[in-house]
């Protein structure tokens, strides 16, 4: 799953020549760290409650990150709903899908339709263009889903894959929410999720979930390592290197290149953690992510043609 990473205070300078090493060393990171991260949540829920789960990861979060929270807190009612929705909304419904599936693959790619349903809603919240391609790859990317569902494997975990749906559609409104804030940096934002996300999940596990105590204890050191990974190398190493790529370039120019993460999570849950691949689970996870790569690039092209215009 992906971390919020809010737009640079100031616009990203023309850089029209082929990305660098570095760079494309920045985004191979980032694919490899949220991959990993993904694997990683259905690891740790499959010992822990989810909302527990959420609850220790943004408690090392805060940890981490509570320095850089500090005024000035502008559009402070955007900035309420993108802390509330983006963090224990979000981040609850995730982890509920990890812990709800039998398999790591089908949540992932369903949680990639926050991509269309990015683009969906700034259509019908902020009356941005919805181009014809767009329209198609919203199309094509649902239909891989309920393609992918429909399999007699995939099946079983129908539930979790609606919840990983609903996941992806509140960070698609939280992401259209940013999009009509002042820019706050990453770490800011990402220390305010936590600080939100923190003391809600863990209410919510306190009054929800139980037996918190017995599954700390039989948690095993890759769970752990896990919890470890989504606090800090997810939710600060990653948004610090997608934060620095997109001070150098245009979001447009980067982030198509990260819909490589889930392909990362389908090659762990696979080889690792005995998912099952059949081919209508792949045919339609990679109908999917193409349908979600039509979009993404049908946004990156709406926005180049308005940086020109």
């Amino acid at each position: 799953m992906t971390d919020v990473a809010p737009a640079p205070s100031a616009p990203a300078p023309a850089k029209p020549h082929a990305l660098t090493g570095l760079e494309i060393a920045a985004i191979v990171a980032i694919i490899v760290v949220w991959g990993v991260n993904n694997a990683g949540a259905k690891l740790a829920t499959e010992t822990l409650p989810p909302l527990l789960v959420g609850a220790i990861r943004f408690g090392i979060a805060t940890a981490c990150l509570l320095v850089f929270v500090r005024p000035p807190f502008p559009d402070w009612k955007s900035l309420t709903l993108i802390v509330i929705l983006g963090g224990p909304i979000q981040y609850g419904l995730a982890y509920t899908a990890y812990w709800m599936a039998t398999d790591v693959s089908p949540v992932t790619v369903a949680n990639q339709l926050w991509i269309p349903f990015t683009t969906l809603f700034a259509f019908l919240i902020l009356g941005e263009r919805l181009s014809k391609a767009a329209l198609i790859g919203m199309g094509v990317a649902f239909v891989g889903v309920a393609w992918m569902t429909l399999d007699a494997h995939a099946l079983q975990d129908w539930k979790a894959i609606l919840v990983a749906i609903a996941a992806g559609a509140a960070w698609g409104v939280t992401t259209v929410v940013a999009r009509r804030t002042t820019s706050i940096p990453p770490l800011k934002m990402q220390g305010l999720l936590a600080l939100g996300a923190f003391p809600v999940m863990a209410f919510g596990s306190a009054v929800f979930e139980h037996g918190q105590w017995e599954a700390v204890k039989s948690a095993t050191p890759m769970v752990w390592a896990a919890l470890l990974w989504a606090g800090i190398t997810s939710s600060v190493l990653a948004t610090t290197l997608l934060f620095w790529l997109v001070q150098r370039r245009e979001a447009g120019r980067v982030t198509p290149y990260l819909l490589v993460t889930p392909v990362v999570s389908i090659l762990i849950g696979w080889g690792l953690m005995g998912d099952i691949l059949t081919p209508q689970i792949l045919t339609g996870s990679a109908i999917t992510m193409g349908g979600v790569a039509l979009v993404a690039l049908a946004e990156r092209g709406l926005r180049a043609g308005a940086a020109k215009a």
